[in-house]
């Protein structure tokens, strides 16, 4: 009679190939996550690339002196105007989405948005201008009224563009004797 045996040669055999499978499978999932986190880190990193160039290109600039208007110089300056323009190459701007910031030491700052011109003064709160849109090396005249301001007031002001792009934030000072027409410093 044939006694049997027990081998456990081939036993071990399959057992060390189905530890080595189960290690190809795990480095297998391990590589496809660490993979996938830097094609995501990779798209996210290319995202800011594009935003800020968007931002950068998009960017509007102050043309020239900020003029303060006063219908009535012993109570102070009530408008505001400036001129806008673009950056070089930037892409045409809608005017009526810009928002513009003010303030004061005595006023909170306000947001103002666009209104549509009329022959008077825009409501307080609101900024008109001389076009809807700036292009190229075209320009915008920017026109609002503000609450009474005496001689020597810093006043502080936000431009800020649609779509993200930078804002402009400057401040200027009421000239010591008030005319009809200034050139705010």
């Amino acid at each position: 009679m044939n006694s049997f045996k027990q081998d456990d040669d081939g036993f071990t055999g399959l057992e060390a190939a189905i530890v080595l499978i189960a290690f190809v499978v795990v480095a297998a999932v391990f590589s496809y996550v660490v993979l996938g986190a830097g094609f995501f880190t990779t798209q996210k990193a290319q995202q800011a690339v594009y935003q800020g160039v968007q931002q950068a290109t998009t960017n509007v600039l102050l043309k020239g002196s900020v003029y303060a208007t006063a219908s009535a110089p012993s109570s102070g300056i009530n408008g505001i105007n400036f001129t806008l323009g673009l950056a070089p190459g930037a892409p045409t701007m809608d005017v009526t989405k810009i928002q513009i910031v003010w303030s004061n030491e005595t006023t909170a700052p306000i947001i103002m948005s666009y209104t549509t011109p009329t022959t008077s003064a825009p409501a307080y709160g609101n900024f008109t201008a001389s076009a809807t849109s700036i292009s190229g090396d075209s320009t915008v005249n920017i026109w609002f009224g503000i609450p009474d301001v005496p001689t020597g007031s810093v006043m502080n002001f936000e431009i800020r563009p649609p779509a993200g792009g930078a804002t402009i934030p400057f401040t200027k000072t009421v000239p010591p004797a008030i005319t009809p027409v200034n050139v705010l410093r």
